[in-house]
C-alpha cells in the first residue's frame, strides 16, 4: 500500500486523501392521485385514518435504505497515555484488566462500566475499548481538557501530545466483539455483536452520527499487539521514544507515524 508524506497509508491520511462523503440516494416520491369529486348530491367517500397505537415505535429504516458504510474495511483506534506503552509492549497485548500507569478514567466511570452488562453476558469493563474514528467524541474530550465526571484529575493534567493512538483493521477483531452506538455504560446505547450485527448497527448509527464519533468498539479480554498495524504519534520526539520501546518487542512491530491532526482538539460546530 502506498505511503503518504505523513508516514501513513495513503488511504488512511485525511489530508492526502480526503474522504468523499456519498450523497444519500433519495427515492422519488410518487404524487398522490387527485381525489375524485363525489357526484352532485352524493357524499364523498372517506378513507379511514391510520392510527398508531399509543407507545408504538416507528419502524426502523430498512437495511437497503441505510447509509452505505462498509464496517469491515474500516479501522479501530485505541488512544492511551505514552506512559502506558511500556507495559503494553511488555505484555504483547492490550488488556481489559490492565492497571494503567496513568488512568484517564475516573473511579465513578470505572464503576459504571464494571456494572454495565452487555448482550454477551459480560460487562463493559471486561473489554478493551476502541473507536472508529481518530476524532472520536471521548478522545476529543480528553484532548480538549478532559472536563466532565468520566475523566480523572490525572487526565485533566495531561496534554494531547502526551498520548499515542494504536490502529488496527476491523477485519482483525475477534468474532465476538461488540459495537455500541453510544456510551456503552449509558442507558440508551444499542449493541451489535459480531461483524454482521455491528455492521448493520453502524449504518443505523450513521444516520444521526455520520462520522461515527460516538461509536465504541469493545473487544473482550485483550487484543494482541501483533494485530496493531500503526501507532500514530504527535511529533518526532514521541516517534523516536516509541520506536525505542518497540526494539524489545518480538515479532513484527507496528509502523510508527507522526500525524499531528489526531492530537488537536476538534473545533465545536
Amino acid at each position: 500500500m502506498t505511503e503518504c508524506i505523513h508516514g501513513l497509508d495513503a488511504e488512511l491520511c485525511d489530508l492526502c486523501t480526503p474522504r468523499k462523503r456519498e450523497e444519500p440516494v433519495v427515492a422519488p416520491v410518487a404524487r398522490p392521485a387527485a381525489a375524485r369529486r363525489a357526484p352532485v348530491g352524493g357524499s364523498a367517500i372517506r378513507m379511514p385514518a391510520v392510527v398508531r397505537a399509543p407507545g408504538a415505535k416507528r419502524a426502523a429504516p430498512a437495511a437497503a435504505a441505510l447509509p452505505d458504510i462498509d464496517l469491515a474495511t474500516m479501522r479501530v483506534h485505541h488512544w492511551t497515555h505514552l506512559s502506558n506503552l511500556a507495559d503494553i509492549f511488555s505484555d504483547g497485548r492490550l488488556r481489559a484488566d490492565a492497571v494503567p500507569e496513568l488512568d484517564v478514567a475516573s473511579p465513578e466511570a470505572r464503576e459504571r462500566r464494571a456494572a454495565a452488562a452487555l448482550p454477551t453476558g459480560s460487562t463493559v469493563a471486561g473489554h478493551v475499548p476502541f473507536a472508529l474514528s481518530p476524532d472520536a467524541a471521548t478522545w476529543n474530550e480528553v484532548r480538549s481538557g478532559a472536563e466532565g465526571s468520566r475523566w480523572s484529575p490525572a487526565a485533566r493534567a495531561t496534554r494531547p501530545t502526551d498520548f499515542v493512538v494504536l490502529v488496527a483493521p476491523v477485519a482483525a477483531l475477534p468474532d465476538d466483539f461488540v459495537l455500541a452506538d453510544g456510551d456503552p455504560a449509558g442507558p440508551l446505547a444499542r449493541f451489535g455483536v459480531g461483524q454482521a450485527e455491528a455492521a448493520t448497527l453502524a449504518r443505523r448509527a450513521s444516520i444521526a452520527d455520520p462520522d461515527l464519533l460516538e461509536v465504541e468498539i469493545l473487544v473482550p479480554d485483550s487484543f494482541d499487539l501483533s494485530l496493531v498495524t500503526l501507532i500514530g504519534v504527535p511529533n518526532d520526539r514521541t516517534r523516536d521514544e516509541v520506536k525505542s520501546l518497540l526494539r524489545d518487542v518480538e515479532g513484527r512491530a507496528p509502523r510508527v507515524a507522526v500525524y499531528p491532526p489526531w492530537f488537536r482538539p476538534s473545533e465545536a460546530e
